[in-house]
């Protein structure tokens, strides 16, 4: 038979071990709600089931001579040298940002070839290359 004293305790290390196993999946689930995926263009062209609402980065060159700015709006196009996709972009855009170099854009997809855009990311130096894209430059030499 048990004690009063051993119920006790084994009643607080199973409220111990219970309430420590809730906070553990708070903290699990709100991790996944807040992770961003990073996809190249190159994978969502293959994604046979992408889903449009989830918030993803998308990485690359921005293509050469494909760059349209109208005031606050920019539109470009990302490429990772094998597939293309058309971004779209309000808000203000970083010093570094220019045709021919890395990108990451952090949005949604609207389809598999036009992605809205909530953050340019080219906060790096002029010999930033995604890499993803450095790995099909390599693969291709």
């Amino acid at each position: 038979m048990i004690s009063k004293k051993a119920k006790r305790r084994l009643l607080v290390l199973i409220l111990f071990l219970s309430l420590l196993i809730i906070a553990i999946i708070i903290v699990i689930n709100s991790l996944k709600k807040s992770i961003v995926y990073f996809i190249s263009p190159t994978e969502i062209v293959k994604s046979e089931n992408m889903d449009f609402n989830k918030k993803i980065r998308i990485g690359g060159m921005v293509k050469k001579k494909s760059i349209n700015a109208n005031g606050n709006s920019i539109d470009f196009i990302i490429s990772d040298l094998e597939n293309e996709i058309y971004v779209t972009y309000m808000g203000e855009i970083p010093n570094l940002f220019s045709e021919g170099k890395g990108v990451v854009a952090e949005g949604k997809l609207r389809d598999k070839n036009f992605f809205i855009a909530d953050k340019i990311l080219a906060k790096h130096d002029e010999n930033y290359m995604p890499p993803e894209v450095k790995n099909i430059i390599e693969k291709k030499n």
